[in-house]
Protein backbone atom coordinates (compact mmCIF):
# COMPACT_ATOMS: atom_id res chain seq x y z
CA UNK A 1 0.00 0.00 0.00
CA UNK A 2 3.04 2.29 0.48
CA UNK A 3 3.45 2.53 -3.48
CA UNK A 4 0.46 4.42 -3.70
CA UNK A 5 -0.52 6.65 -0.43
CA UNK A 6 0.87 9.82 -1.30
CA UNK A 7 -2.30 11.66 -1.72
CA UNK A 8 -4.40 9.82 0.50
CA UNK A 9 -5.57 11.17 3.93
CA UNK A 10 -5.62 7.76 5.95
CA UNK A 11 -7.12 9.29 8.57
CA UNK A 12 -10.40 9.94 6.96
CA UNK A 13 -10.43 6.69 5.49
CA UNK A 14 -11.71 3.85 6.20
CA UNK A 15 -9.14 0.96 7.06
CA UNK A 16 -11.09 -1.22 8.40
CA UNK A 17 -12.82 -2.32 4.87
CA UNK A 18 -9.35 -2.66 3.15
CA UNK A 19 -7.67 -5.75 3.43
CA UNK A 20 -4.05 -6.57 3.48
CA UNK A 21 -4.22 -9.95 1.86
CA UNK A 22 -1.86 -10.00 -0.81
CA UNK A 23 -4.11 -10.64 -4.59
CA UNK A 24 -3.15 -10.95 -7.95
CA UNK A 25 -5.26 -10.39 -11.10
CA UNK A 26 -4.34 -13.10 -13.88
CA UNK A 27 -7.74 -12.98 -16.17
CA UNK A 28 -7.73 -11.38 -19.14
CA UNK A 29 -11.45 -12.28 -20.71
CA UNK A 30 -14.08 -9.69 -20.41
CA UNK A 31 -17.05 -11.66 -19.12
CA UNK A 32 -14.70 -12.97 -16.18
CA UNK A 33 -13.61 -9.42 -15.33
CA UNK A 34 -16.72 -8.18 -15.84
CA UNK A 35 -18.06 -10.72 -13.05
CA UNK A 36 -14.82 -9.90 -10.41
CA UNK A 37 -15.34 -5.85 -11.33
CA UNK A 38 -19.22 -6.43 -10.35
CA UNK A 39 -18.41 -8.74 -7.53
CA UNK A 40 -15.97 -6.42 -5.87
CA UNK A 41 -12.97 -8.14 -6.05
CA UNK A 42 -10.29 -5.78 -5.71
CA UNK A 43 -12.40 -3.61 -3.84
CA UNK A 44 -10.73 -3.86 -0.61
CA UNK A 45 -6.93 -4.07 -1.43
CA UNK A 46 -5.56 -0.59 -1.79
CA UNK A 47 -2.55 -1.52 -3.76
CA UNK A 48 -4.73 -4.41 -6.16
CA UNK A 49 -7.12 -1.81 -7.49
CA UNK A 50 -4.14 0.58 -8.23
CA UNK A 51 -2.95 -1.96 -10.29
CA UNK A 52 -6.20 -3.32 -12.39
CA UNK A 53 -7.00 0.51 -12.51
CA UNK A 54 -3.42 0.49 -14.19
CA UNK A 55 -3.97 -2.45 -16.03
CA UNK A 56 -7.49 -1.48 -17.57
CA UNK A 57 -6.60 1.84 -18.49
CA UNK A 58 -3.65 0.99 -20.11
CA UNK A 59 -5.71 -1.47 -22.78
CA UNK A 60 -8.14 1.81 -23.28
CA UNK A 61 -7.67 2.77 -27.44
CA UNK A 62 -6.26 5.93 -27.76
CA UNK A 63 -5.30 8.66 -30.22
CA UNK A 64 -1.63 8.34 -31.52
CA UNK A 65 -0.65 11.67 -30.05
CA UNK A 66 -1.74 10.73 -26.60
CA UNK A 67 -0.16 13.35 -23.73
CA UNK A 68 1.97 10.84 -21.35
CA UNK A 69 3.82 11.17 -17.79
CA UNK A 70 6.59 12.94 -19.75
CA UNK A 71 4.76 15.61 -21.29
CA UNK A 72 2.94 16.31 -17.57
CA UNK A 73 6.87 16.80 -16.27
CA UNK A 74 7.67 19.04 -19.15
CA UNK A 75 4.62 21.41 -18.76
CA UNK A 76 3.76 21.73 -14.97
CA UNK A 77 5.97 24.16 -14.09
CA UNK A 78 5.15 26.47 -16.91
CA UNK A 79 1.27 26.21 -16.06
CA UNK A 80 1.59 26.37 -12.62
CA UNK A 81 4.62 28.41 -11.67
CA UNK A 82 4.73 29.07 -8.14
CA UNK A 83 1.44 30.06 -7.49
CA UNK A 84 -0.43 28.22 -4.59
CA UNK A 85 -2.16 24.68 -6.13
CA UNK A 86 -4.87 24.77 -3.35
CA UNK A 87 -5.66 28.33 -5.38
CA UNK A 88 -5.13 27.29 -8.73
CA UNK A 89 -8.33 28.85 -10.92
CA UNK A 90 -9.81 26.18 -12.84
CA UNK A 91 -10.94 26.22 -16.48
CA UNK A 92 -14.36 27.18 -17.35
CA UNK A 93 -15.42 23.42 -18.32
CA UNK A 94 -15.41 22.59 -15.07
CA UNK A 95 -17.71 23.48 -12.29
CA UNK A 96 -15.67 25.36 -9.87
CA UNK A 97 -17.47 24.72 -6.93
CA UNK A 98 -17.70 21.22 -7.65
CA UNK A 99 -14.10 19.68 -6.38
CA UNK A 100 -14.20 16.79 -4.48
CA UNK A 101 -11.31 15.95 -1.77
CA UNK A 102 -12.28 11.77 -1.70
CA UNK A 103 -9.96 11.81 1.55
CA UNK A 104 -7.18 13.46 -0.17
CA UNK A 105 -4.46 15.22 1.32
CA UNK A 106 -3.23 18.74 1.18
CA UNK A 107 -0.77 17.73 -1.78
CA UNK A 108 -3.41 15.35 -3.20
CA UNK A 109 -6.56 18.67 -3.44
CA UNK A 110 -3.66 20.61 -4.55
CA UNK A 111 -2.73 18.15 -7.18
CA UNK A 112 -6.48 17.77 -8.70
CA UNK A 113 -5.88 20.86 -10.10
CA UNK A 114 -2.69 21.52 -11.06
CA UNK A 115 -3.52 18.14 -13.82
CA UNK A 116 -6.98 19.84 -14.67
CA UNK A 117 -5.20 23.20 -15.59
CA UNK A 118 -2.11 20.40 -17.57
CA UNK A 119 -5.33 18.66 -19.11
CA UNK A 120 -6.66 22.14 -20.10
CA UNK A 121 -3.31 22.94 -21.71
CA UNK A 122 -3.24 19.70 -24.03
CA UNK A 123 -7.12 19.28 -24.55
CA UNK A 124 -7.95 22.13 -26.04
CA UNK A 125 -11.76 21.05 -27.80
CA UNK A 126 -12.49 20.12 -24.25
CA UNK A 127 -15.64 22.42 -23.84
CA UNK A 128 -17.91 21.12 -20.85
CA UNK A 129 -16.52 18.05 -18.63
CA UNK A 130 -17.87 18.30 -15.57
CA UNK A 131 -16.98 14.82 -14.51
CA UNK A 132 -13.13 15.74 -14.92
CA UNK A 133 -12.15 16.50 -11.26
CA UNK A 134 -14.16 13.67 -9.49
CA UNK A 135 -12.21 11.32 -11.56
CA UNK A 136 -9.13 13.05 -11.02
CA UNK A 137 -9.30 13.27 -7.72
CA UNK A 138 -10.12 9.59 -7.48
CA UNK A 139 -7.47 8.06 -9.98
CA UNK A 140 -4.75 10.11 -7.51
CA UNK A 141 -5.86 7.29 -4.36
CA UNK A 142 -3.91 4.85 -7.28
CA UNK A 143 -1.41 6.59 -8.61
CA UNK A 144 2.12 7.07 -7.86
CA UNK A 145 2.90 10.28 -8.23
CA UNK A 146 0.98 13.30 -10.25
CA UNK A 147 2.79 12.64 -13.92
CA UNK A 148 1.05 9.02 -13.74
CA UNK A 149 -2.16 9.83 -12.37
CA UNK A 150 -2.50 12.61 -15.85
CA UNK A 151 -0.92 9.97 -17.89
CA UNK A 152 -4.34 7.86 -16.72
CA UNK A 153 -6.79 10.11 -17.17
CA UNK A 154 -5.52 11.79 -20.98
CA UNK A 155 -5.73 7.96 -21.86
CA UNK A 156 -9.57 8.25 -20.26
CA UNK A 157 -10.34 11.61 -22.42
CA UNK A 158 -8.12 10.40 -26.02
CA UNK A 159 -10.19 7.40 -26.50
CA UNK A 160 -10.78 6.33 -29.77
CA UNK A 161 -12.94 3.43 -29.84
CA UNK A 162 -16.35 4.38 -31.22
CA UNK A 163 -18.38 1.90 -29.70
CA UNK A 164 -16.44 2.57 -25.61
CA UNK A 165 -17.56 5.74 -24.51
CA UNK A 166 -16.45 7.17 -21.01
CA UNK A 167 -16.37 11.07 -20.49
CA UNK A 168 -18.71 13.58 -21.98
CA UNK A 169 -15.88 16.45 -23.11
CA UNK A 170 -18.72 18.89 -25.00
CA UNK A 171 -22.05 20.91 -23.78
CA UNK A 172 -23.98 18.49 -26.87
CA UNK A 173 -22.69 15.13 -25.38
CA UNK A 174 -23.35 16.23 -21.69
CA UNK A 175 -26.78 17.74 -22.72
CA UNK A 176 -27.87 14.82 -24.66
CA UNK A 177 -26.60 12.77 -21.80
CA UNK A 178 -28.85 14.15 -19.81
CA UNK A 179 -32.24 13.73 -22.04
CA UNK A 180 -31.12 10.30 -23.21
CA UNK A 181 -31.40 9.69 -18.71
CA UNK A 182 -34.50 11.87 -18.99
CA UNK A 183 -35.71 8.82 -21.39
CA UNK A 184 -34.60 5.91 -19.55
CA UNK A 185 -36.33 7.34 -16.21
CA UNK A 186 -39.35 7.88 -18.30
CA UNK A 187 -39.32 4.33 -18.76
CA UNK A 188 -37.90 2.41 -16.27
CA UNK A 189 -38.70 4.78 -13.13
CA UNK A 190 -42.11 5.43 -13.95
CA UNK A 191 -42.83 6.33 -10.15
CA UNK A 192 -40.08 8.55 -9.92
CA UNK A 193 -40.45 10.54 -13.11
CA UNK A 194 -44.10 11.54 -11.92
CA UNK A 195 -42.71 12.36 -8.74
CA UNK A 196 -40.59 14.75 -10.30
CA UNK A 197 -42.96 15.81 -13.16
CA UNK A 198 -45.41 16.98 -10.08
CA UNK A 199 -43.24 18.47 -7.73
CA UNK A 200 -40.19 19.91 -10.10
CA UNK A 201 -40.44 23.36 -12.41
CA UNK A 202 -38.21 21.97 -14.45
CA UNK A 203 -37.65 18.27 -14.69
CA UNK A 204 -34.86 18.36 -17.29
CA UNK A 205 -33.06 20.06 -14.74
CA UNK A 206 -33.43 17.68 -12.30
CA UNK A 207 -32.30 15.17 -14.87
CA UNK A 208 -29.12 17.39 -15.77
CA UNK A 209 -27.84 16.59 -11.69
CA UNK A 210 -27.45 12.79 -12.96
CA UNK A 211 -23.41 13.00 -13.27
CA UNK A 212 -23.45 15.53 -10.71
CA UNK A 213 -24.86 12.48 -8.43
CA UNK A 214 -22.18 10.17 -9.60
CA UNK A 215 -19.26 12.27 -10.08
CA UNK A 216 -19.38 14.73 -7.06
CA UNK A 217 -22.09 13.79 -4.53
CA UNK A 218 -21.65 10.19 -4.11
CA UNK A 219 -19.25 8.82 -0.91
CA UNK A 220 -15.69 7.97 -2.09
CA UNK A 221 -16.09 4.42 -1.67
CA UNK A 222 -19.24 4.18 -3.48
CA UNK A 223 -17.76 5.91 -6.67
CA UNK A 224 -15.20 3.71 -6.40
CA UNK A 225 -17.23 0.65 -6.42
CA UNK A 226 -19.00 2.20 -9.55
CA UNK A 227 -15.82 3.12 -11.27
CA UNK A 228 -14.32 -0.03 -11.04
CA UNK A 229 -16.93 -1.54 -13.59
CA UNK A 230 -16.94 1.91 -15.48
CA UNK A 231 -13.87 0.72 -16.63
CA UNK A 232 -14.71 -2.70 -17.60
CA UNK A 233 -18.11 -2.29 -19.02
CA UNK A 234 -18.03 1.83 -20.08
CA UNK A 235 -20.78 4.42 -19.46
CA UNK A 236 -23.97 2.58 -19.45
CA UNK A 237 -23.04 1.55 -15.96
CA UNK A 238 -23.43 5.09 -15.47
CA UNK A 239 -26.99 5.66 -16.25
CA UNK A 240 -27.79 2.06 -14.47
CA UNK A 241 -26.05 3.41 -11.12
CA UNK A 242 -28.27 6.56 -11.76
CA UNK A 243 -30.99 4.84 -12.34
CA UNK A 244 -30.40 3.08 -9.06
CA UNK A 245 -30.17 5.66 -6.65
CA UNK A 246 -33.05 7.27 -8.56
CA UNK A 247 -35.29 4.57 -7.27
CA UNK A 248 -33.49 4.66 -4.11
CA UNK A 249 -34.47 8.17 -3.40
CA UNK A 250 -37.91 7.67 -4.13
CA UNK A 251 -38.53 4.29 -2.22
CA UNK A 252 -37.07 5.94 0.77
CA UNK A 253 -38.66 9.26 -0.05
CA UNK A 254 -42.13 7.67 -1.04
CA UNK A 255 -45.19 9.58 1.43
CA UNK A 256 -43.30 12.27 2.22
CA UNK A 257 -43.85 15.81 1.10
CA UNK A 258 -41.39 17.10 -1.09
CA UNK A 259 -41.59 20.88 -2.23
CA UNK A 260 -40.82 21.78 -5.43
CA UNK A 261 -37.73 24.29 -4.93
CA UNK A 262 -35.92 21.52 -3.12
CA UNK A 263 -36.26 18.49 -5.09
CA UNK A 264 -32.67 18.76 -6.92
CA UNK A 265 -31.56 19.42 -2.91
CA UNK A 266 -33.42 16.80 -1.60
CA UNK A 267 -31.66 14.21 -4.55
CA UNK A 268 -28.06 15.61 -3.65
CA UNK A 269 -28.58 15.24 -0.23
CA UNK A 270 -30.01 11.81 -0.13
CA UNK A 271 -26.67 10.45 -2.53
CA UNK A 272 -24.53 12.26 -0.01
CA UNK A 273 -25.98 10.40 2.24
CA UNK A 274 -26.47 7.09 1.04
CA UNK A 275 -24.53 5.42 3.62
CA UNK A 276 -27.44 5.68 6.11
CA UNK A 277 -29.67 3.65 3.78
CA UNK A 278 -28.34 1.88 0.85
CA UNK A 279 -24.51 0.40 0.61
CA UNK A 280 -22.34 -0.17 -2.58
CA UNK A 281 -23.32 -3.70 -2.50
CA UNK A 282 -27.40 -2.81 -2.53
CA UNK A 283 -27.06 0.09 -4.95
CA UNK A 284 -24.93 -1.99 -7.38
CA UNK A 285 -27.43 -4.71 -7.72
CA UNK A 286 -29.92 -2.59 -7.53
CA UNK A 287 -28.30 -1.36 -10.89
CA UNK A 288 -27.99 -4.48 -12.35
CA UNK A 289 -31.13 -5.78 -11.72
CA UNK A 290 -32.32 -3.15 -14.09
CA UNK A 291 -32.97 -4.75 -17.91
CA UNK A 292 -31.78 -1.92 -19.19
CA UNK A 293 -31.63 -1.31 -23.64
CA UNK A 294 -28.45 -2.59 -25.25
CA UNK A 295 -25.07 -0.61 -25.64
CA UNK A 296 -26.55 -0.51 -29.03
CA UNK A 297 -29.94 1.01 -28.79
CA UNK A 298 -28.58 3.95 -26.08
CA UNK A 299 -25.65 5.26 -28.42
CA UNK A 300 -28.83 5.22 -30.63
CA UNK A 301 -30.71 6.98 -28.74
CA UNK A 302 -28.16 9.30 -27.51
CA UNK A 303 -27.53 10.16 -31.25
CA UNK A 304 -31.02 10.96 -32.11
CA UNK A 305 -30.64 13.40 -28.54
CA UNK A 306 -27.43 14.99 -30.32
CA UNK A 307 -29.76 15.50 -33.34
CA UNK A 308 -32.74 16.78 -31.71
CA UNK A 309 -30.11 19.41 -29.91
CA UNK A 310 -28.00 20.30 -32.91
CA UNK A 311 -31.31 21.47 -35.02
CA UNK A 312 -31.65 23.63 -32.06
CA UNK A 313 -28.44 25.26 -32.58
CA UNK A 314 -26.27 23.17 -30.12
CA UNK A 315 -22.84 21.91 -32.26
CA UNK A 316 -20.13 20.06 -31.48
CA UNK A 317 -17.54 22.72 -30.77
CA UNK A 318 -18.43 25.63 -28.56
CA UNK A 319 -16.17 28.43 -29.50
CA UNK A 320 -16.72 31.54 -28.18
CA UNK A 321 -13.90 33.77 -29.80
CA UNK A 322 -16.47 35.66 -32.05
CA UNK A 323 -18.98 37.62 -30.35
CA UNK A 324 -22.09 36.42 -32.56
CA UNK A 325 -21.20 32.70 -32.14
CA UNK A 326 -21.28 33.31 -29.29
CA UNK A 327 -24.74 35.28 -28.74
CA UNK A 328 -26.34 32.51 -31.13
CA UNK A 329 -24.95 29.75 -28.53
CA UNK A 330 -26.24 31.63 -25.83
CA UNK A 331 -29.77 31.76 -27.22
CA UNK A 332 -29.59 27.80 -28.63
CA UNK A 333 -28.90 27.21 -24.77
CA UNK A 334 -31.62 29.86 -23.47
CA UNK A 335 -33.83 28.36 -26.28
CA UNK A 336 -33.22 24.53 -25.01
CA UNK A 337 -33.84 25.32 -21.76
CA UNK A 338 -36.78 27.22 -21.92
CA UNK A 339 -38.64 24.88 -24.36
CA UNK A 340 -37.91 22.03 -21.97
CA UNK A 341 -38.45 24.17 -18.64
CA UNK A 342 -41.91 21.89 -17.75
CA UNK A 343 -43.97 20.53 -20.16
CA UNK A 344 -46.07 23.81 -19.25
CA UNK A 345 -44.17 25.86 -21.42
CA UNK A 346 -44.13 23.22 -24.30
CA UNK A 347 -48.19 23.01 -24.40
CA UNK A 348 -49.31 27.19 -23.83
CA UNK A 349 -52.64 27.39 -22.83
CA UNK A 350 -53.37 30.17 -24.73
CA UNK A 351 -52.42 28.57 -28.36
CA UNK A 352 -53.94 24.88 -27.26
CA UNK A 353 -57.22 23.66 -28.12
CA UNK A 354 -58.58 20.13 -28.48
CA UNK A 355 -61.73 18.28 -28.22
CA UNK A 356 -60.85 15.53 -26.37
CA UNK A 357 -58.10 16.54 -23.61
CA UNK A 358 -57.59 19.71 -21.56
CA UNK A 359 -54.14 21.46 -21.83
CA UNK A 360 -53.16 19.28 -18.19
CA UNK A 361 -53.57 16.46 -19.61
CA UNK A 362 -51.67 17.20 -22.98
CA UNK A 363 -48.97 18.05 -20.28
CA UNK A 364 -49.50 14.74 -19.12
CA UNK A 365 -49.15 13.17 -22.03
CA UNK A 366 -45.94 15.24 -22.61
CA UNK A 367 -44.52 14.43 -19.58
CA UNK A 368 -44.33 10.87 -21.33
CA UNK A 369 -43.13 11.42 -24.58
CA UNK A 370 -38.81 11.27 -25.47
CA UNK A 371 -36.98 14.42 -24.25
CA UNK A 372 -35.87 15.35 -27.80
CA UNK A 373 -39.98 15.63 -28.97
CA UNK A 374 -40.44 17.24 -25.36
CA UNK A 375 -38.77 20.24 -27.06
CA UNK A 376 -41.26 20.95 -30.04
CA UNK A 377 -45.20 22.29 -29.19
CA UNK A 378 -48.14 19.95 -29.91
CA UNK A 379 -49.64 20.64 -33.49
CA UNK A 380 -53.30 19.64 -34.63
CA UNK A 381 -52.85 17.46 -37.78
CA UNK A 382 -56.13 15.94 -38.27
CA UNK A 383 -59.66 15.79 -36.19
CA UNK A 384 -62.52 13.92 -37.38
CA UNK A 385 -65.03 16.84 -36.16
CA UNK A 386 -62.80 18.69 -39.31
CA UNK A 387 -61.71 16.52 -41.70
CA UNK A 388 -64.81 13.85 -41.36
CA UNK A 389 -64.69 9.69 -40.54
CA UNK A 390 -61.98 8.98 -42.84
CA UNK A 391 -58.80 6.41 -43.46
CA UNK A 392 -57.69 8.09 -46.57
CA UNK A 393 -57.67 11.36 -45.23
CA UNK A 394 -56.33 10.07 -41.74
CA UNK A 395 -53.51 9.29 -43.52
CA UNK A 396 -52.79 12.35 -46.02
CA UNK A 397 -53.22 14.22 -42.64
CA UNK A 398 -50.42 12.15 -40.78
CA UNK A 399 -47.81 11.65 -43.46
CA UNK A 400 -45.00 13.17 -43.50
CA UNK A 401 -44.82 13.65 -40.16
CA UNK A 402 -42.80 11.82 -37.54
CA UNK A 403 -43.49 11.31 -34.34
CA UNK A 404 -47.62 11.14 -33.95
CA UNK A 405 -50.20 11.40 -31.24
CA UNK A 406 -53.39 10.14 -31.53
CA UNK A 407 -55.91 10.93 -29.35
CA UNK A 408 -59.72 8.83 -29.03
CA UNK A 409 -62.51 10.00 -27.44
CA UNK A 410 -65.24 7.36 -27.04
CA UNK A 411 -69.11 7.85 -27.07
CA UNK A 412 -68.78 6.88 -23.13
CA UNK A 413 -66.90 8.93 -22.34
CA UNK A 414 -63.76 7.23 -22.42
CA UNK A 415 -60.27 8.66 -23.23
CA UNK A 416 -57.10 7.10 -24.62
CA UNK A 417 -54.42 7.43 -27.57
CA UNK A 418 -51.64 6.63 -28.53
CA UNK A 419 -47.49 7.87 -28.75
CA UNK A 420 -46.59 6.83 -32.61
CA UNK A 421 -42.87 7.21 -33.36
CA UNK A 422 -42.81 6.25 -37.13
CA UNK A 423 -44.04 8.30 -40.13
CA UNK A 424 -47.77 6.45 -41.80
CA UNK A 425 -45.90 6.87 -44.64
CA UNK A 426 -44.20 3.18 -43.86
CA UNK A 427 -47.40 1.55 -44.08
CA UNK A 428 -46.98 1.27 -47.93
CA UNK A 429 -43.96 -0.92 -47.77
CA UNK A 430 -46.81 -3.89 -47.52
CA UNK A 431 -48.49 -2.81 -50.48
CA UNK A 432 -51.93 -4.00 -50.20
CA UNK A 433 -51.75 -5.75 -46.91
CA UNK A 434 -51.34 -4.90 -43.56
CA UNK A 435 -48.13 -3.72 -43.07
CA UNK A 436 -46.27 -3.68 -39.69
CA UNK A 437 -43.63 -1.18 -38.34
CA UNK A 438 -42.92 1.76 -36.09
CA UNK A 439 -40.33 1.67 -32.72
CA UNK A 440 -40.24 0.30 -29.64
CA UNK A 441 -40.87 4.33 -28.13
CA UNK A 442 -44.24 3.45 -29.08
CA UNK A 443 -46.77 3.58 -26.49
CA UNK A 444 -50.52 3.26 -25.68
CA UNK A 445 -52.21 5.46 -22.83
CA UNK A 446 -55.67 6.36 -20.89
CA UNK A 447 -56.63 9.00 -19.36
CA UNK A 448 -60.30 8.67 -18.70
CA UNK A 449 -61.89 7.19 -16.53
CA UNK A 450 -58.25 6.97 -15.02
CA UNK A 451 -54.65 7.83 -15.80
CA UNK A 452 -52.60 5.04 -17.37
CA UNK A 453 -49.55 4.67 -19.18
CA UNK A 454 -48.94 1.47 -20.71
CA UNK A 455 -44.91 0.45 -22.08
CA UNK A 456 -44.67 -1.34 -25.02
CA UNK A 457 -44.33 -5.29 -26.12
CA UNK A 458 -44.61 -6.35 -29.27
CA UNK A 459 -48.50 -6.87 -30.42
CA UNK A 460 -49.74 -10.12 -28.90
CA UNK A 461 -52.96 -10.35 -31.39
CA UNK A 462 -52.72 -9.88 -34.50
CA UNK A 463 -56.35 -11.77 -34.98
CA UNK A 464 -57.75 -8.34 -34.40
CA UNK A 465 -57.03 -7.95 -38.12
CA UNK A 466 -58.82 -10.44 -39.45
CA UNK A 467 -62.45 -10.17 -40.50
CA UNK A 468 -65.07 -12.65 -41.28
CA UNK A 469 -65.24 -12.00 -45.25
CA UNK A 470 -61.48 -11.64 -45.75
CA UNK A 471 -59.58 -13.58 -42.74
CA UNK A 472 -56.16 -13.86 -44.69
CA UNK A 473 -56.12 -10.66 -46.59
CA UNK A 474 -55.48 -8.15 -43.67
CA UNK A 475 -51.89 -9.95 -41.94
CA UNK A 476 -49.04 -10.59 -43.99
CA UNK A 477 -47.12 -13.69 -43.46
CA UNK A 478 -44.91 -11.85 -40.25
CA UNK A 479 -47.17 -10.11 -39.05
CA UNK A 480 -49.49 -13.64 -38.36
CA UNK A 481 -47.17 -15.03 -36.53
CA UNK A 482 -46.17 -12.13 -34.26
CA UNK A 483 -44.84 -14.29 -31.59
CA UNK A 484 -41.16 -15.14 -30.08
CA UNK A 485 -40.55 -17.06 -33.47
CA UNK A 486 -40.63 -14.21 -35.35
CA UNK A 487 -38.07 -12.20 -34.33
CA UNK A 488 -34.38 -13.95 -35.45
CA UNK A 489 -32.73 -16.29 -32.85
CA UNK A 490 -29.84 -14.19 -32.33
CA UNK A 491 -30.32 -11.48 -30.97
CA UNK A 492 -26.90 -9.64 -31.62
CA UNK A 493 -28.35 -9.81 -35.33
CA UNK A 494 -30.74 -6.95 -34.55
CA UNK A 495 -31.09 -4.18 -32.57
CA UNK A 496 -34.01 -4.15 -30.29
CA UNK A 497 -36.57 -1.95 -32.04
CA UNK A 498 -36.08 1.03 -29.30
CA UNK A 499 -35.27 3.40 -32.48
CA UNK A 500 -36.28 3.41 -35.99
CA UNK A 501 -33.36 1.28 -37.90
CA UNK A 502 -33.79 3.41 -41.10
CA UNK A 503 -33.11 6.68 -39.18
CA UNK A 504 -29.37 4.95 -38.90
CA UNK A 505 -28.78 3.39 -42.63
CA UNK A 506 -29.58 -0.07 -40.66
CA UNK A 507 -30.96 -3.47 -42.22
CA UNK A 508 -34.64 -3.23 -42.51
CA UNK A 509 -34.48 -7.31 -40.75
CA UNK A 510 -34.05 -4.65 -37.91
CA UNK A 511 -37.27 -2.99 -38.37
CA UNK A 512 -39.83 -4.71 -35.67
CA UNK A 513 -43.50 -4.61 -34.97
CA UNK A 514 -45.49 -1.66 -33.32
CA UNK A 515 -47.96 0.24 -35.60
CA UNK A 516 -49.84 -1.46 -38.55
CA UNK A 517 -51.77 0.06 -41.51
CA UNK A 518 -53.73 -0.47 -44.40
CA UNK A 519 -56.74 0.85 -46.72
CA UNK A 520 -58.88 -1.49 -44.40
CA UNK A 521 -57.54 -1.00 -40.75
CA UNK A 522 -54.83 0.50 -37.96
CA UNK A 523 -53.93 -1.52 -35.54
CA UNK A 524 -51.46 -0.40 -32.62
CA UNK A 525 -49.39 -3.08 -30.35
CA UNK A 526 -49.49 -1.07 -26.73
CA UNK A 527 -47.68 -2.53 -23.89
CA UNK A 528 -48.46 -5.01 -21.04
CA UNK A 529 -51.21 -6.96 -23.22
CA UNK A 530 -52.79 -4.05 -24.80
CA UNK A 531 -53.43 -3.42 -28.43
CA UNK A 532 -56.08 -1.23 -30.60
CA UNK A 533 -57.72 -1.76 -33.59
CA UNK A 534 -59.42 1.19 -35.66
CA UNK A 535 -61.88 0.02 -38.35
CA UNK A 536 -61.59 2.27 -42.09
CA UNK A 537 -64.40 4.47 -40.95
CA UNK A 538 -63.11 5.39 -38.17
CA UNK A 539 -66.31 5.30 -35.93
CA UNK A 540 -65.63 2.04 -34.61
CA UNK A 541 -62.49 0.30 -32.58
CA UNK A 542 -61.80 -2.57 -30.07
CA UNK A 543 -59.12 -3.58 -27.48
CA UNK A 544 -57.48 -6.58 -26.92
CA UNK A 545 -56.91 -7.07 -23.17
CA UNK A 546 -53.89 -9.64 -22.04
CA UNK A 547 -55.28 -10.53 -18.61
CA UNK A 548 -51.99 -11.92 -17.64
CA UNK A 549 -50.62 -8.27 -17.13
CA UNK A 550 -53.12 -7.70 -13.78
CA UNK A 551 -54.51 -4.31 -15.36
CA UNK A 552 -57.10 -2.47 -16.73
CA UNK A 553 -57.98 -2.67 -20.13
CA UNK A 554 -57.34 0.89 -22.16
CA UNK A 555 -60.91 0.94 -23.26
CA UNK A 556 -63.75 -1.22 -23.50
CA UNK A 557 -63.50 -4.07 -25.61
CA UNK A 558 -65.62 -2.75 -28.55
CA UNK A 559 -66.30 0.97 -28.31
CA UNK A 560 -67.89 3.85 -30.94
CA UNK A 561 -65.53 6.68 -31.52
CA UNK A 562 -66.81 10.32 -30.76
CA UNK A 563 -63.88 12.14 -31.72
CA UNK A 564 -60.38 11.49 -32.89
CA UNK A 565 -57.45 13.91 -33.25
CA UNK A 566 -53.59 13.40 -34.62
CA UNK A 567 -51.17 16.06 -33.36
CA UNK A 568 -47.75 16.39 -34.56
CA UNK A 569 -44.98 18.28 -33.50
CA UNK A 570 -43.47 22.02 -34.22
CA UNK A 571 -40.32 22.62 -33.71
Amino acid sequence: MDEYNRFVDWDKMDVTVQSQDAKELTCTEFQELKQLARQGYWAKNHSLRAKVYHKLISNIPCRTVTPDANVYRDIVVKIVGKRNSSSLPLPEFVDNSLVPTYCLNAEGIGAVRKIILCIANQFPDISFCPALPSVIALLLHYSKDEAECFEQVCRILACNDPSKRLIDQTFLAFESSCMTFGDLVNKYCQAAHKLMVAVSEDVLEVYSDWQRWLFGELPMVYIARVFDVFLVEGYKVLYRVALALLKFFHKVRAGQPVESDSIQQDIRAFVRDIAKSVSPERLLEKAFAIRLFSRKEIQLLQMANEKALQQKGITVKQKSLNLVLLLNYCFSIFCIVFFRQNVHLAVHAENFKSEIVSVKEMRDIWSWIPERFALCQPLLLFTTLEHGCSLSRFYSHSEGHEPTLLLIKTTAKEVCGAYLSTDWSERRRGGNKLSFFGTGECFVFRLQPEVERYEWVIIKHPELATTGSEPENHASPASSTLSSSSVPSDPSDRLSPFLSARHFNLPSKTASMFMAGSGECIIIGGGDGQALYLDADLNHGRTSHCNTFNNQPLCSESFQISVLEVWGFRD
